[in-house]
């Protein structure tokens, strides 16, 4: 079989204007929670899409932390790639993909970091092991080897112990969405999808849009 005859049909749900909610906030949480129910794994598993200085589009896989109607949360190294390319753009898209329940979420927005004090929760939160490995790691900056990156922990486990400090590089973002899009995928490819795009006036208009 070539690559090019992989394909499936999409047959298990259906989507329209009068199944969604009015605020895509409430339909996202509604969505999440079905996918929590059908032990999707990894549903809060996102694409994150930011920009460089050139134009030039890079794209990851990040976990989310938390989303409400502020906006959409994850934690990560302000040093990275991705923070580095925020602090000159900060605007960003992502994407979940809900494959078993041949459902996808798109959401674009304005970034900005969450306060010191909602980092520095979250990360004393996180597993010991997690926190040793921030400290650690430059993130996105080149290194000779595996044994390197694994000497670079055991300094930090060896410094800090259980008592870690958050690094002054490490903390949270927060996606502002103006744009919120649902897509069902259906039979023959004619999929649905329903688009929410933020108005000035701070409401949210809702359109089906052709697959």
């Amino acid at each position: 079989m070539s690559i090019a005859d992989i394909r499936t049909d999409y047959t298990q749900a259906d989507l329209s204007e009068t199944d969604t909610d009015a605020d895509p906030i409430v339909q996202f949480s509604k969505w999440f929670a079905e996918a929590l129910r059908a032990e999707v794994p990894e549903p809060n598993a996102m694409g994150v899409s930011t920009v460089g200085e050139n134009g030039r589009p890079s794209s990851r896989i990040l976990l989310i932390k938390d989303f409400d109607q502020r906006g959409f949360t994850w934690f990560t190294n302000y040093e990275s790639r991705k923070g580095l390319e925020l602090d000159k753009n900060p605007y960003a898209a992502l994407l979940f993909h809900w494959i078993a329940l041949e459902r996808e979420v798109r959401i674009e927005g304005r970034v900005e970091k969450v306060s010191a004090e909602e980092s520095e929760q979250y990360f004393q939160s996180r597993p010991i092991k997690s926190r040793l490995s921030a400290i650690a790691s430059a993130q996105s900056t080149l290194i000779a080897d595996r044994p390197a990156l694994e000497a670079q922990y055991a300094q930090a486990e060896a410094q800090y112990g259980e008592t870690t400090p958050r690094p002054q590089h490490w903390g949270g973002y927060r996606l502002k969405p103006e744009y919120i899009e649902f897509w069902q995928g259906r039979r023959s490819r004619l999929h649905d999808r329903i688009a929410y795009t933020l108005e000035k006036d701070g409401q949210w208009k809702r359109q089906r849009l052709q697959p």
